[in-house]
């Protein structure tokens, strides 16, 4: 199988090309070299997808049974790449976002809900995308990217993923939350402990992916955990396990927290108080073969993986976790509040 990764330096893109490569099969990354390279194995074209020439000389390299798009962010782009494949490649996989839903995070979806309308042609300046929201901006570039997949390949597969966390994630969830519980002390928590959650492991995205390329499936799949997987409430416990149990958790009532201004999704990594955020239905990816580890296999991977490596650097880590200050700030204030304390 030969397999054409774009971008393939940081988390996913990693992955799945040392997945790939430990399943025999030979693999091209097409990137820009500049947050790194490949893992060792792997052929390495350095390019810029906005460029021709550097397309053009990306097909000297192939053809390939199929490309895995990790990094698409304009839909002109998707355009311009499965243009320039062309013959080159017979499958054309788009890892693209649950933000493509209008409705989400405010309400459930699945694969037949609708997504922000959207087209091939456009980009990030585009004027139809001046008015809207950050999440209507985003949700609306990625549908577009998925319009761009499917008018432009052969064939082609979409992957909506919720949040992905693992080996070498470094948006900094997981960093945050960690390196909280490892400072211990008393930890400003969001109730109920019994929310659930749907992350999803990279290894196990990156084996459905890699397996849905072996048995040719092509369609759309919401890549989440089930449902009953786990809670806010585990994913705590879990990283208090993991770093000793140096914290003391106290759980404070969500609408409190927003009166104070705490932003969800951020100061607070995973915490969203929307319906939807964590009721997307994955039953029709489990019914193809997607299998979610055990949270807690995740997070101690994840862990003995910063240890090994370090932490991966991102700009992105400075927006989640909560400053000690403000936390302090914040626990006597709900010490002093009129608030019943929610479990």
């Amino acid at each position: 199988m030969r397999l054409l990764i774009l971008g393939g330096s940081w988390f996913l893109g990693r992955t799945l090309i040392s997945d790939a490569l430990a399943r025999g099969w030979e693999v091209t990354a097409f990137s820009r070299g500049k947050s790194g390279q490949p893992p060792a194995g792997a052929a390495h074209v350095v390019g810029d997808r906005r460029k021709e020439g550097d397309l053009q000389r990306l097909t000297e390299a192939g053809p390939w049974d199929a490309v895995i798009d990790t990094s698409a962010y304009e839909p002109i782009d998707v355009a311009r790449v499965t243009a320039a494949l062309g013959n080159h490649v017979e499958q054309y996989v788009l890892v693209s976002t649950v933000s493509a839903y209008q409705n989400w995070p405010g309400l459930p979806v699945d694969e037949s809900s609708p997504l922000w309308p959207s087209s091939p042609e456009l980009t990030e300046d585009s004027p139809e995308l001046a008015n809207l929201t950050p999440t209507g901006h985003y949700g609306t570039l990625k549908s577009g990217c998925e319009d761009a997949a499917t008018e432009g390949a052969k064939r082609s597969l979409i992957v909506r993923p919720g949040v992905i966390l693992g080996p070498g994630e470094y948006v900094g969830r997981g960093l945050k939350l960690l390196k909280r519980a490892e400072r211990g002390g008393r930890w400003l928590l969001p109730a109920p402990a019994d929310q659930p959650i749907q992350p999803i492991d990279v290894r196990d995205v990156s084996t459905f992916l890699l397996d849905s390329i072996e048995a040719k499936r092509d369609g759309v799949f919401n890549l989440v955990a089930p449902a009953g997987y786990a809670t806010y409430g585990d994913l705590i416990e879990i990283c208090l396990e993991l770093t000793g149990r140096r914290a003391e958790p106290v759980w404070v009532d969500p609408q409190w927290l927003d009166e104070h201004g705490v932003a969800q999704w951020t100061e607070m990594p995973l915490w969203r108080t929307p319906e939807g955020t964590w009721h997307v239905d994955g039953r029709r990816a489990a019914e193809a073969g997607l299998v979610c580890r055990p949270l807690a296999d995740t997070l101690r991977d994840f862990k003995s993986a910063l240890g090994q490596n370090g932490i991966v650097d991102h700009p992105r880590q400075a927006e989640h976790g909560m400053e000690a200050d403000r936390e302090a700030e914040l626990l006597t204030a709900w010490d002093k509040a009129e608030w019943s304390e929610v479990r």
